[in-house]
Parts: structure tokens; sequence; C-alpha cells
């Protein structure tokens, strides 16, 4: 996968591999912050980035079998799970108190029921797997300034074939989180921060210009109709999103070494999955 994006100029160069790795290219640059998405132009090129990423072909397994095969597996593990400590045990059995298993069912068949195209989707599109290349930041704060050579996506480890609305709704929840917070838990949660009706239109609008490619432009019905949908799907997608990093973290209480509040985080996002639930009946 990493050397099919590297050919295709979507990641960095690949020199060389070896049975304990690969060497890439070293590309100078930062990480985007959670602060920049919702600047107009960045969001710009992240839509076009995404768009062009759902136009590869690649050779995988083309049926959209990740997302919810992946949560099963992590709810296997949820279930075997147990915690020394009795305030990550408290945790624990509030998340088994959720019921999750039905939760997923009842999410499955709301996907189910929700139109949404099969793509090859990155499925982490968050701000630390976002590059902008060094010497070019100045450009960012212009809109209109070309919308193809700032940013870079990283970090393909999740990438396989899923639902076009799981990539755009995941990374617009990735707004509301700022995992560069210095305290205990070390992320900040700011649900207001989820973008608005007219910024998801901006980001829809710039997807669909550059997925459209030479195609002949949507009738203003058309463009109206598709745009309406597609907010609908995203609406749902997210809360899949919200489920499926909930599940993660749950499992990263236990494995992980890195310090981060993992079962506060699955909290979080449990809780915006109920309230995300709630407007989407």
């Amino acid at each position: 996968m990493f050397a099919i994006l590297a050919e295709r100029q979507l990641g960095p160069r690949l020199y060389g591999i070896f049975p304990q790795g690969r060497l890439e290219e070293y590309i100078p640059s930062r990480r985007l912050v959670t602060e920049d998405l919702p600047e107009p132009s960045i969001s710009q090129e992240i839509a076009v980035k995404m768009a062009r990423f759902h136009a590869m072909a690649m050779p995988f397994n083309k049926e959209p079998k990740w997302m919810f095969a992946t949560m099963e597996g992590y709810l296997r593990q949820i279930s075997e799970l147990t915690f020394p400590e009795e305030a990550q045990h408290r945790h624990l059995q509030r998340f088994r108190a959720y019921d999750l298993e039905a939760e997923m069912r009842s999410l499955r068949a709301l996907l189910e029921a929700t139109p949404s195209p099969v793509v090859f989707c990155h499925n982490d599109v968050q701000e630390g797997n976002i590059l902008l290349l060094a010497g070019r930041e100045a450009s960012s704060s212009s809109s209109s300034s070309s919308s193809s050579d700032r940013l870079m996506l990283i970090d393909f480890e999740y990438s396989s074939y899923n639902f076009r609305g799981f990539d755009i709704a995941n990374h617009f929840c990735e707004w509301i989180y700022n995992y560069a917070h210095d305290q205990w838990p070390f992320y900040k949660a700011t649900p207001e921060n989820y973008p608005n009706r007219l910024q998801q239109l901006h980001f829809i609008r710039c997807y669909l210009e550059e997925a459209k490619g030479k195609s002949e432009p949507l009738s203003p019905e058309d463009q109206e109709r598709t745009e309406e949908e597609m907010l609908l799907e995203i609406s749902r997608f997210a809360m899949a999103s919200h489920f499926f990093w909930g599940l993660w973290s749950i499992l990263q209480a236990k494995i992980s070494t890195i310090e981060f509040g993992y079962l506060e985080y699955a909290q979080c996002r449990f809780e915006a999955y109920f309230q995300q639930k709630a407007t989407c009946q």
C-alpha cells in the first residue's frame, strides 16, 4: 500500500524495503494542529486530497468489510478485558452497561440504510496525519492559492476500502479533539468545534468539484440534492467514527504504554455517539 501511494505521489517516496522496515523520504514539514482544520483554504485542500485518495483503484478487497469487522474484533477483545485498578474497572462496567453489541447492531442497520459509495479510504484523516510542507505555510492563509501542493497525507495503517461517509465524518469529528493538551487526560474535547453547516458545505463542494473531474457540472437542483444527501450521510457516519474510536480506546487503555487518558477518551467518544444518535433518528 505504501509503495503504491508513493508511486502515485500521494505519500512520501519509498526508497527501499528491508526485512525490519523501509527507507522513505524525509519531508521538511510540520503536522497540522487542530486549530488549523477550520481554516477555509486548509479545509479545501484536505477535501481535494481526500477526493483524490477516494478516486484511486487499489489492488485490495473492495468489499466494505473493514469497519464493522474491525469493530467486531474490538468488541470480542473488550468482552474478555479485565483491569486491576478500581477506577478502570468502573469505567469498563459503565461501557458494558451500554450494551455495545446491541448498539452496534442498530448502528449497522442505520448505516446499511444510508447510501454511501465504497471507495479507498484513509480512515484516519486527523491533523496529526496531515503534513504542511515546509516553506508553504504562508500560502495557507490565502484562499486563492493553489489547492494542490501544500499538504500531504501520511500514516496509512487504517486505509482500506470503506464507505465514503466514514472518511469524511471521521475527519469532521477530529475538529473536536485536541491531542496536544499537556495535562491529564492529554486531550481536550470541544464539541462546539464540530463543523457547522456552512463549513461542511464548503468541504463537500470542494470534494465534489475535485471528484467530478472533467464531467459535466451538476444542475443547481442536482447539486443541492447531492449536498443534502451528503450532509445526512456524514451525520450518520459520524456515529460510526465515535463508536469505532471509543472501542479502540478501551483496548488501548489495556495495551498502550503511552501516557493518555484512554478510558476517559473512550467515555467522551461514546457520549458523543449517543448525542449524535439522538439527532439521527
